[in-house]
Order: structure tokens, then sequence, then C-alpha cells
């Protein structure tokens, strides 16, 4: 068990643990009698750098499926959603067998895990989700946001995404009728609408979102351009740049506003602005400065700073925000994950920042993300042992 815990704890603190910690945690878990709560929420989050063991995981979950096997609810979640993590497909029958009598468990990211599997092999499973009624809160965005996620490959589920704008997660089904496009044009009158507060079921937040759905699925910018451009002239700029940067040189007539709000105190608000100033005039010259002070390094993954979200804005920019590469070449290398999420989501979390910053350095500058340095030593030091240098876990293993 002492070797189960360290291995664990690597995994989870470390963005290159040693393989062997992988492949105890995965043994462990797969032998369900001797894995532990942190190793199955570990293992859980694994995706990809654990698909050399995807067999060993399929036929573990096989086995609970068996004429004289019982696998536990817990068991067959943790095993099908390491599968899933993977996009293996083997993950549909374990989401099956969860699915009887009641919704999936989806809970703590789990739509993010369920993400790497096709649209079209998960959509059969997860839509009986959205056809409960009532409306069941997890059930219902969880899988609005996976759907939202597949744009225009969600459109067979547009009877229920249209049903869900009676119910309180209608903005959740708007994003994701936005996504979907021109096949949701027939919900065209009831997001116009929603953008001018004319239906029952409108919010606050509804109109701007609303309203760059009605352009996405009409081809018409009038409404988005009225709705987003009087939310960013009033002071409420984050609210609507998202959207005018979408509209990208349709919104031209904002641009001197837009420009304004890159110096707004609010972080989130000048990443945005930023970012929708370049996706207005392709000028990225004030943009990538904004963006890139941004970017601070030593950022635990709190969500509270827009980190990731410069990063991805600079990636889109590609090489006029080739001043960045060295930053995100020291952040990528760093061997320590973000610190801040809890352990049940802290791999997922930190896998995202990876990927974002390595699609990033990619776009900015192809083959800078290859030359990353590996970290100067591979030994990994158990989170319960800070001040023992390097070689510890070995010596403590033996």
């Amino acid at each position: 068990m002492r070797r189960l815990d360290a291995a664990t704890e690597a995994v989870l603190r470390y963005r290159r643990p040693e393989p062997w910690c992988w492949e105890l945690v995965v043994k462990a878990v797969c032998d369900d009698m001797h894995s532990t709560w942190d190793a199955d929420h570990a293992l859980l989050q694994a995706g990809p750098a654990v698909s050399a063991y995807a067999d060993q995981i399929a036929a573990s979950l096989k086995r609970m499926f068996g004429v004289f096997a019982r696998g536990s609810g817990h068991q067959i979640e943790t095993l099908t959603l390491t599968l899933a993590g993977m996009g293996d497909l083997r993950a549909l029958s374990g989401l099956r067998s969860l699915a009887q009598g009641g919704p999936l468990p989806y809970g703590f990211r789990r739509p993010r895990i369920l993400a790497a599997l096709p649209a079209s092999e998960l959509l059969p499973v997860v839509l009986p989700d959205l056809r409960r009624e009532p409306a069941d809160y997890h059930a219902s965005t969880a899988v609005l946001e996976l759907l939202a996620g597949w744009g225009p490959d969600a459109a067979p589920a547009l009877p229920e995404v249209v049903r869900h704008l009676d119910t309180p997660y209608a903005y959740d089904a708007l994003r994701v009728l936005g996504g979907i496009g021109a096949p949701a044009v027939a919900a065209a009158d009831r997001l116009a609408a929603f953008a001018t507060g004319r239906d029952p079921h409108s919010g606050r937040h509804h109109p701007r979102r609303a309203a760059w759905a009605h352009w996405r699925v009409t081809g018409d910018p009038t409404l988005a351009l009225d709705v987003c451009g009087v939310a960013v002239r009033s002071g409420t700029g984050a609210h609507g740049l998202p959207f005018l940067a979408d509209l990208g040189p349709l919104a031209a007539a904002h641009a001197d506003t837009v420009r304004a709000l890159m110096e707004s105190p609010g972080a989130w608000t000048r990443v945005a602005a930023a970012h929708a100033y370049w996706r207005i005039t392709g000028d990225a010259e004030p943009a990538v400065p904004v963006l890139l002070a941004e970017v601070d390094p030593d950022w635990a993954g709190r969500p509270a700073m827009p980190v990731r979200e410069a990063v991805h804005r600079l990636g889109e920019i590609g090489a006029p925000a080739a001043t960045a590469v060295p930053r995100l070449v020291r952040i990528l290398a760093q061997e320590e994950r973000l610190s801040h999420p809890y352990e049940r989501e802290r791999i997922l979390v930190d896998a995202a920042y990876v990927r974002t910053l390595t699609e990033a350095l990619e776009r900015i500058a192809p083959g800078a993300a290859a030359s990353v340095p590996a970290p100067l030593s591979k030994e990994l030091v158990p989170v319960s042992a800070p001040s023992a240098g390097p070689g510890f876990l070995r010596r403590w293993l033996r």
C-alpha cells in the first residue's frame, strides 16, 4: 500500500511521472481489492497517459460483466471513464450499464472525460438523459456541455435542445444551438425572442448569447451586432466581447470601443478585448502585449485569472505572437502540475493547460513544443516528504 500511495501522489503531482507509477496505479485499480480512493480518481482522469494499459483496463471491465463476476457501480464507473478519457470505444458498454435506471454519474469534470469519445457513438448513450422529465440538473448541464463542444455534430439532438429553452438550462441550450448553426434555423424566432427579452424564459444573461446564436443559425449579424454592441458600450464589456470577436470584421464599427477596453481594470475584460480587437481588425500588435502580460509562469490554476485563456488567444494569433515563445516554453517545461485544483480534477485541469500551451507553441513557432527540455531528474519525491532530496522515493520504497 505504501508503494501505491507514493505512486498515486507522483501521478497527481507531476506531469512526467516515471512509467512504473502509472503501471502500479492501473494494476491496483484493476485489482479492486488493492485500490484506494485517490488511485481510482487519479486513473479516471489519466486519459492518454495510460493508453498503453488500455487492453488491461478493458479486460478488467469485461470481467465485471461476466456470468459469475459482479462489479460495483464504482468499479465500473472508474474503469469506464478511464477508457472514455482515451477515446476507447470499449467504454460504451460500461456507459450503457451505468445508464440503466437513471442518469449517468456525470459529477466533477465528467463531460470533459467523455468528450474524448466520438460524438456519433456517444450521442445515443447520453441523449436519454436529455429527455428526462423533469429535466435533471446534472444530466442536463453535462450533456449540453458535451453537445456544445460537438458543434454541428450535435444536430441530431435538436428537438431535445430546443425543449431545454423552457428549462432553467436555457443558456446552455442557446450555446448548443449557436454551435449547431444553420441546421437549427427553425429555432431562429425563438432565439430572437430571447435576444430581445420578449421570451418569458429570457433572463439578464440570455440576450447576448441568444443574439450570437441567432446570427450563427441565420447568417444575419444585425441582431448580434446590436445586442452585443450595446453591452460593450454600456461598460459590461466582457459580456459582449467574445461574441463580437466571433463576428470578426463584421463588428468593425465597434473596434475603437473594444480597443479602449484593453485598458480595463479587469483582467478577463482585457484579455477578451485584446482577442476581440485582433479578430475584428487583424492587427495583433496592440493585442499581443496585453495577452502576454496575463501569462503568469507562477499561476497555480485558480480560475479567477485568465492565464489559460490568454495562452489560447496567443496561439490563435500565431506567428505575430513570437515574443510569447520563451515564456510558454518555460511554463511547459515545469515538472509539477498546477497546484490549485483538488485531486479529483487536478490531472484533468493540468492536462488541459499543457494541451493549450503545446497547441499555442505549435501555432506560433512550429517545433517549439518539441524542443521543451526534459526535467533534470526523474526521481520523484512524495508530497509527504517535501524536504527530501532526489532519490528519496527510491530509497523509501526499498
